[in-house]
């Protein structure tokens, strides 16, 4: 599914062209700590990095019709005028027993629907190798922090890969995909999810931070 700028919905073979990499390598990083996981590409980028308010909100609320567990939104909106709509939209998900992993800011800036109550959200950590995570209270909400690294390119050096935020939200999304799987949980537990599965991201990280401490 691919949505327009004016969150009109576009279905067919070519809707989910990917003609940046930043979609693909985003599944990819998802996938590569979640490979059980079954993804639904829907696309809010065209021929550039940017989209639209309204486009998010029609892209979420597919999401939510098709009954998926997890929604990683890897953008988000700085902007104020869009934090009433974006809150209706998380609301709806939460009703819906979906959980939203999203970018809670981007270069210091707070962006939305990430930075708001009941989404799980993400933060930048560099220092953190890409095969674990971290979480710490950020006024007052549980954050989770990550390094901003997609799956490595042979041959190709990190620093000329992509990079940011939106690798960071998808390696959160594939943390949180992993351990409701080994919970045996489908994460459609009703409005509790988002506190459900933030548990269980908190505990996955103090495992990863125990099993990394010298004996």
């Amino acid at each position: 599914m691919a949505v327009l700028a004016d969150g009109t919905l576009v279905d067919g073979p070519q809707a989910t062209l990917d003609r940046l990499g930043h979609g693909t390598a985003v599944m990819a990083a998802i996938q590569e700590k979640a490979p059980g996981a079954t993804c639904l590409p829907v696309r809010v980028f065209g021929d550039a990095l940017r989209s639209s308010a309204a486009a998010l909100l029609a892209a979420i609320r597919w999401a939510i019709e098709q009954n998926v567990g997890l929604i990683n939104l890897s953008l988000g909106t700085p902007k104020p005028a869009h934090r009433v709509p974006m809150a209706e939209v998380v609301e709806e998900a939460r009703q819906a027993g979906v959980v939203i992993v999203a970018a809670r800011e981007n270069g210091g800036i707070r962006v939305y629907p990430g930075a708001l109550p009941h989404v799980i959200g993400v933060g930048l950590d560099w220092d953190c190798p890409r095969h674990c995570y971290r979480c710490q209270q950020q006024d007052g909400v549980l954050a989770f922090l990550a390094p901003g690294y997609p799956r490595p390119i042979p041959g190709v050096p990190q620093r000329r890969n992509l990079h940011g935020i939106s690798f960071a939200t998808a390696q959160i999304a594939g943390f949180a995909a992993l351990a409701c799987e080994q919970r045996g949980a489908d994460c459609q537990l009703g409005p509790a999810s988002v506190a459900e599965v933030a548990e269980l991201l908190r505990a996955q990280a103090l495992a990863q931070s125990r099993s990394a401490a010298p004996a």
